[in-house]
């Protein structure tokens, strides 16, 4: 594994070469691809994506309940993943990742909202506040994404992955990731390291949208890349909630 590509499947550069490879055969389906992503249709396809989510984030929270949760959770990784080996499918895969997932926020703001009032408002206004942020230090260049920025955001992705996919376990068979949820100083610090890596991951995420133009990428990798944004966001604004329900405890 290359650590010097973002950790993000939907923006692999290997993903994006492999697209172009496909688009040089003289035969197949990728002869009808004969407009190329942009920027701005990435960013559309993720404003829509949205939508959907939101759609579905409305039943969810309106009825919460452990199948969304949980379900949702697996079911959303599940897509998430068939979708990065298979980006030709994302204009249906992608839509479908948004849905599911709309469920599952709803049903976990849900209970955030029941225990903490006001959490959601915070946590979504710092959310897109972290998104405009990144966004302006993005095209300002003050921070630039290189292989090496590549790489240790990267890593740190991976690591907290690898943490969350254990606490997952540990939910089923009934043992906690230390600290992880705990809400003295330490478990604090571990979620705003978790969210500054997110936020970090954005930038990745924003360069790879320009790499995606550069590369000339058929019109389907807009769908590709806008899922992969939301998965960003998404994670970025449970982190939120996790932060901001520790504070109040």
């Amino acid at each position: 594994m290359n650590f010097g590509e973002s950790n993000n499947p939907m923006f692999r550069k290997k993903s994006i070469a492999k697209v172009d490879a496909l688009k040089k055969k003289p035969s197949g389906p990728y002869l009808s691809e004969t407009v190329h992503m942009t920027v701005q249709g990435a960013v559309t396809k993720t404003f829509i994506l949205t939508g959907l989510m939101l759609a579905t984030f409305v039943v969810g929270f309106a009825f919460p309940n452990p199948l969304f949760m949980v379900g949702g959770a697996i079911a959303a990784f599940v897509v998430y993943l068939i979708t990065g080996f298979r980006p030709h499918i994302a204009s249906t895969t992608a839509p479908l990742y948004a849905l599911i997932q709309g469920l599952f926020l709803g049903s976990v703001s849900a209970i955030y909202a029941a225990a903490y009032a006001g959490i959601l408002f915070q946590a979504f206004s710092l959310t897109i506040a972290c998104l405009l942020a990144m966004l302006m230090l993005y095209q300002s260049g003050m921070i630039k994404v290189t292989k090496s920025f590549r790489a240790g955001v990267t890593m740190a992705v991976f690591a907290v992955m690898l943490v969350y996919i254990i606490a997952f376990i540990g939910y089923f068979v009934g043992f906690d990731v230390p600290f992880l949820h705990n809400s003295g100083p330490l478990g604090i610090g571990i979620s705003l390291l978790i969210i500054g890596i997110a936020c970090l991951n954005l930038l990745l995420d924003f360069d790879n949208f320009e790499q995606g133009e550069l590369a000339e990428a058929p019109k389907y990798m807009e769908w590709y890349y806008g899922m992969g944004l939301l998965f960003t966001l998404i994670w970025l604004y449970l982190e939120m909630l996790r932060l901001l329900s520790k504070l109040r405890d």
